[in-house]
């Protein structure tokens, strides 16, 4: 069993309210102690019949506040929890905390820890869609809205646990994972502007065979996402993907490397002047067929040749374009080999695609993964990571472009 990801200093008061949608909190906490973030686990009486505070303990760390008069914390329980909480959670927020909320009863330790929250609240509302859509629910949730301090993620339309269809469903834990780390992000990027490229390329041979890799695009979508948390301004050129669009990111959808390459250009502009960096973490397909037929090809024989032709090599003629130190460019190189070779490797795209870095990962590890681990190749160096989420790698990925982007900031 690994060890627990030590902690970067955030911390999550997740707030757990009675509803059946509890079980999903349990997700949403391991997805955010994944990512480095300390959660402090609250626990309403009701919820505590839908889930047990041991499965928290176990998967935060941390003791289960459950009661006002406990002593899990010195001092005043919900101050002192409120006290250390960058960001409070209340996920599934049930109608009866929407309405306690709203009007600003403290009658249990829920309620109490928003009430002294000093930094922003998250609320995932999760009930049947008549409550939902009852006046009363509409009037504390556009008050909510309006004192300015809760981000509302969701509810979803779709099937209930009644088996009821409607709107009232919790949203999912990656969704209210990305608002809260979003919430948490330094805005260290603001002024940046961005590009970067994600997913495979896909060249087709005809209207239903195509040359194609195995990139999921997850390593591309997650640096975009963090750039946008972290103030950047962010476009996301993507080949064929069905991860939806971070939030503040501008998306741009091609199929092949000629597209991506016309849709890179178009974006950094002929002299590269309207971006500050770019992260081209695409895996680009080096070739593509000749000719492609406008209709199927059929089964004829038992071989077939087909002739294929060289892509360019996009990241190339930037770094060839490139009369200064901006932008800043950042490549992968994905390899099938480790250790030393993958580092020879890395160098030997770095001088030939005159970069400033290249991110080196083995294949093995990066494709199809949520986790990936990764060396930073620079002139002068090749520092490897530890095996971390693909967010947290895109936040080591940005870090390090951030220092070459304003080598005197700190």
């Amino acid at each position: 069993m690994e060890p627990r990801p030590e902690a970067t200093g955030r911390v999550v008061a997740l707030c757990v309210s009675g509803s059946i949608a509890a079980y999903k909190a349990v997700e949403l906490a391991r997805l955010l102690v994944k990512e480095r973030v300390t959660v402090l686990p609250v626990m309403t009486e009701a919820a505590q019949r839908f889930v047990g505070p041991v499965t928290f303990a176990g998967i935060c760390g941390q003791s289960v506040a459950v009661d006002m008069w406990e002593a899990s914390f010195p001092g005043e329980m919900h101050v002192e929890i409120a006290r250390r909480a960058d960001v409070v959670a209340i996920v599934p927020a049930t109608a009866d905390v929407l309405a306690r909320l709203a009007h600003g009863q403290a009658g249990d330790l829920v309620a109490a820890v928003a009430l002294c929250a000093r930094g922003p609240i998250v609320v995932a509302p999760a009930m049947h869609p008549r409550m939902w859509d009852h006046p009363a629910t509409t009037r504390n949730v556009a008050e909510l809205a309006a004192q300015g301090r809760v981000t509302f993620v969701g509810p979803m339309g779709g099937e209930v646990a009644s088996g009821d269809v409607g709107l009232g469903r919790m949203a999912e834990p990656f969704e209210i994972a990305s608002t809260i780390l979003a919430l948490l992000a330094p805005r260290d990027l603001t002024g940046m502007r961005l590009v970067v490229t994600a997913g495979p390329t896909l060249e087709d041979f005809d209207p239903v065979r195509f040359l194609g890799n195995r990139s999921s695009g997850k390593m591309g979508f997650a640096i975009a996402e963090r750039a946008a948390a972290r103030g950047a301004d962010v476009t996301l050129i993507a080949g064929p993907s069905q991860l939806p669009t971070p939030a503040s990111v501008r998306r741009v959808d091609v199929r092949g490397a000629l597209a991506l390459r016309a849709a890179l250009w178009e974006a950094m502009g002929p002299d590269l002047a309207r971006t500050d960096a770019l992260v081209m973490a695409a895996a680009v397909a080096d070739y593509r067929p000749a000719q492609a037929s406008d209709t199927k090809i059929k089964k004829t024989s038992e071989r077939v040749s087909v002739e294929l032709s060289r892509n360019p090599d996009i990241l190339s003629e930037i770094g060839a374009a490139r009369t200064g130190p901006r932008p800043v460019l950042v490549g992968f190189a994905v390899e099938t080999e480790g250790g030393e070779g993958l580092v020879e490797s890395a160098r030997r795209k770095l001088a030939q695609k005159r970069v400033d870095m290249i991110v080196a990962n083995e294949a093995q590890v990066a494709f199809g993964h949520d986790d990936n681990r990764a060396i930073f190749v620079s002139l002068d160096d090749a520092e490897p990571t530890a095996t971390l989420s693909k967010r947290s790698l895109a936040d080591a990925v940005l870090d390090r472009t951030r220092r070459l982007w304003r080598p005197d900031a700190k």
